[in-house]
């Protein structure tokens, strides 16, 4: 389409403040942004779409139209919304570079020029897909009537032929038929798809799974209700959703391959719309966590949690339970200007969604505030009935070996040589007094799990009442002193008398020093279970009746 088509649609309420001579200019897409720099998501030819959050100065707009300019788009379009008129400087750098600028009315949103201009694009290069957007317009719409991503969806299938899924990051459905694309095939669709954006390859992306090919194309958070995308895709890479088609995209010709790029912006349009709404979730947590970690008065803090608990937790009539979920996202030494803390955000937000569960209705009861380096979430739990608390039932909650049984796969794709994700659990606690001290639990808990080898780990609350932590945090000289002097002995005897002492010793300390359950165990008589346990004993001065020893040994052989 050319620019002139802009100014012929009253409804778009669009006003060219430069660049008469420039209107036969073809336009091929369109972006939103209020980076700095968007060059990085730019390939020429696109409407860009701007409140103007960049422009701190004046001098702020001759740097943006050069970069706009060299990226060789065509045509900017600024909202008045943010500044009212559009600022003079700005007009004067356009004019200087020849670039058409058009002003954007407050009351026109800009979801309503980006549907119009791809439904258009869309229009002249394939006729199908135009007539998909065209009869789904309600798309673009944030109430309830609105289609979604399903709607384009199931007119790609219907219109195109095409099957097609909208994932998150860890592969859970966004949009898609459920019963279409098993679990692990969509498991193992992130985890292709966030490996080979790591490597920095624009998409689409093939990948191959049980034999079937498909195409990955990114959907990127760019849209005014977004945070700002980040320069360095490791910001961004484990939030982003993607649009997997069934079918060999190398295949198609330019048209088609723009015509996909085009559902994916009205599908980002979506993304942001989500994004915006975990806004109050995402308040509500942080002023709860500020007061927990500024010691203030309990009364404070459980009037806080009676204002969260409804908009969390809808239709409780009773104050639920609370766990104190923490994440954090370490990156390799090169990745020290990486905000860590969003990217532990975002990701805790999609592990405590049900992985089961299709669409946003899940994550409507999750959240999460950050922190520096770290994400802490705000999970609710329905209280316990009285008759229940009264037969000793405690509220059910998360499980830290649980959270992350279905994400692993593609988070340690993501996450690749140089990232690392460790979780903390804290126990279920239901009163503002337990909650500071479930803080504590679950950052004690992390730790736990980031003394453990792996890209993904967790721990949770019940590990804290064990030797497990105490056992990661024992220096490796330390270990490495403790189990040789005890166990080196018993291994040096078997290796050379094939004795298996080191066995025993496990078998006879699982069974609490029982003689007759060891040997059972072992299959052997029991005067031969005490010739080998004195054989233990002789070997490293020990004496397994005494509490003492069997504990240094257990300890040694978890060590060891």
């Amino acid at each position: 389409m050319r620019l002139r088509a802009l100014l012929e649609n009253d409804a778009l309420g669009l006003r060219l403040l430069g660049g008469e001579n420039e209107l036969d200019r073809g336009l091929r897409g369109v972006m939103t942004t209020d980076l700095r720099d968007p060059s990085r998501y730019l390939s020429g030819g696109e409407l860009v779409l701007t409140g103007l959050a960049w422009r701190r100065s004046p001098e702020d707009s001759e740097s943006f139209v050069r970069i706009l300019v060299a990226a060789q788009v065509s045509a900017l379009a600024a909202g008045e919304a943010e500044l009212g008129a559009v600022p003079e400087d700005l007009v004067a750098a356009c004019a200087r570079h020849r670039l058409p600028l058009f002003a954007v009315n407050e009351s026109v949103a800009f979801a309503t020029i980006t549907e119009y201009v791809v439904r258009q694009v869309s229009g002249e290069r394939a006729g199908d897909l135009a007539a998909v957007v065209d009869r789904h317009r309600r798309l673009m719409t944030s109430g309830p009537a609105g289609g979604g991503p399903d709607a384009v969806l199931d007119l790609l299938g219907s219109d195109l032929d095409l099957r097609a899924w909208v994932l998150s990051p860890t592969g859970r459905l966004i949009a898609g038929a459920s019963g279409s694309l098993p679990s692990a095939t969509r498991s193992a669709l992130a985890g292709e798809h966030l490996a080979a954006t790591r490597t920095g390859r624009r998409g689409p992306h093939r990948a191959v799974v049980d034999g079937t090919v498909y195409s990955l194309f990114p959907v990127q958070n760019t849209g005014r209700a977004a945070e700002p995308v980040s320069r360095d895709v490791r910001e961004s890479v484990l939030s982003d959703w993607l649009l997997a088609v069934e079918a060999d995209a190398g295949e198609w010709p330019a048209e088609r391959l723009d015509l996909l790029q085009g559902v994916t912006q009205l599908i980002a349009v979506e993304r942001d719309r989500r994004e915006a709404a975990r806004t109050v979730r995402r308040r509500l947590a942080q002023e709860v966590l500020e007061l927990v970690q500024t010691a203030a008065a309990p009364a404070e803090i459980a009037a806080r949690l009676r204002v969260a608990a409804p908009v969390l937790l809808p239709g409780f009539g009773a104050a639920p339970h609370w766990q104190v979920v923490v994440a954090r996202v370490d990156w390799g030494p090169d990745g020290t200007g990486v905000e860590a803390g969003p990217v532990a955000q975002s990701l805790l937000e999609e592990i405590l969604v049900d992985p089961s569960a299709a669409g946003p209705d899940s994550s409507d009861r999750i959240a999460v505030a950050h922190a520096a380096d770290e994400a802490i979430a705000l999970v609710p739990l329905p209280a316990v009935p009285p008759s229940d608390a009264a037969a000793g039932s405690t509220a059910g909650g998360l499980h830290a070996d649980a959270l992350l049984d279905a994400v692993r796969e593609p988070l340690s794709a993501g996450l690749a040589d140089d990232g690392r994700l460790t979780i903390g659990v804290s126990a279920a606690v239901g009163s503002a007094e337990g909650l500071r001290g479930a803080l504590e639990e679950a950052r004690h808990s992390r730790r736990v799990a980031a003394a453990r080898p792996g890209r993904v780990c967790a721990a949770g609350h019940h590990e804290l009442a064990s030797h497990v932590l105490l056992l990661p945090f024992v220096p490796d000289d330390v270990r490495r002193a403790f189990t040789a002097r005890l166990l080196d002995p018993l291994r040096e005897y078997d290796r050379r008398h094939r004795a298996e002492l080191i066995p025993t010793l496990e078998a006879f300390l699982e069974a609490d020093g029982s003689w007759t359950r060891c040997a059972q165990r072992l299959h052997l008589h029991v005067n031969t279970l005490r010739y080998r346990v004195g054989r233990i004993e002789q070997l490293t001065g020990r004496d397994l009746s005494r509490l003492e020893d069997k504990l240094d040994f257990f300890l040694a052989l978890r060590m060891s």
